[in-house]
């Protein structure tokens, strides 16, 4: 399934989502221009085998590696799901902690995966832990919202209206069948499904806590 649009309309313009599509685009466009595209992904992408919880210098790429893409349909596909989603978990969080809450769950995202793959010398790159994240969120604030979704019919496919409750779900349970699939070759790359499980995972408990909180204030 591959969603086309959500039809929960937002109070306010999503301008830190919008700004962290731009900035992830001009990242994407200079990787492009660098002169090795490889070296560029090696230095700023995060490589578990690097990583010490001891030395803080290696810290910087668990972020960095969040606005690093391999390719176009990588990067596409990512904002895409950001598009759709971010516009209105940025509405319901506010613009000040959107971010806060973007960056957390691409962090641990990053560490869900390095947590099955300590030793990989394969560097992890891409949104889609942090996105992930923002999606688990979307679960939490709009359950009841319908995902118009493009789904595989035969040879063809048709557009349906699903809630997004069952969209997210099943993409969600897909990332943990796919992620146990994948432990056997987790140290030899491919898709970060523990990133994508652990983002989303974090997205939902933060969004949680978060509603409970403002829950609380209003009291």
């Amino acid at each position: 399934m591959f969603p086309i649009r959500d039809h929960t309309p937002t109070k306010s313009i999503p301008v830190i989502n919008y700004t962290i599509i731009a900035v992830t685009v001009a990242v994407f466009l200079l990787q492009l221009s660098v002169q090795n595209f490889d070296d560029f992904i090696e230095a700023y992408g995060f490589v578990p085998s690097r990583f010490s919880l001891f030395n803080t210098g290696t810290y910087l790429t668990i972020l960095t590696s969040i606005f690093l893409h391999g390719g176009i349909f990588h990067i596409a596909s990512n904002l895409w799901f950001l598009h759709i989603f971010g516009d209105n978990v940025e509405d319901r969080l506010g613009h000040g902690v959107y971010p806060v809450f973007y960056v957390l769950c691409g962090i641990a995202a990053t560490m869900s995966q390095y947590i099955f793959a300590p030793d990989s010398l394969i560097p992890m790159i891409g949104a889609s832990g942090a996105i992930s994240g923002v999606t688990g969120a979307y679960f939490v604030y709009f359950k009841k919202s319908k995902i118009e979704a493009l789904v595989p019919v035969g040879y063809t496919a048709q557009t349906v209206l699903l809630p997004s409750w069952f969209f997210l779900g099943y993409w969600f349970v897909i990332q943990v069948f796919s992620g146990i699939g994948s432990l056997a070759t987790v140290h030899q790359g491919g898709v970060a499904f523990f990133a994508h499980i652990g983002g989303f995972v974090t997205g939902y408990v933060l969004a949680k806590i978060l509603s409970a909180e403002n829950r609380h204030n209003q009291v």
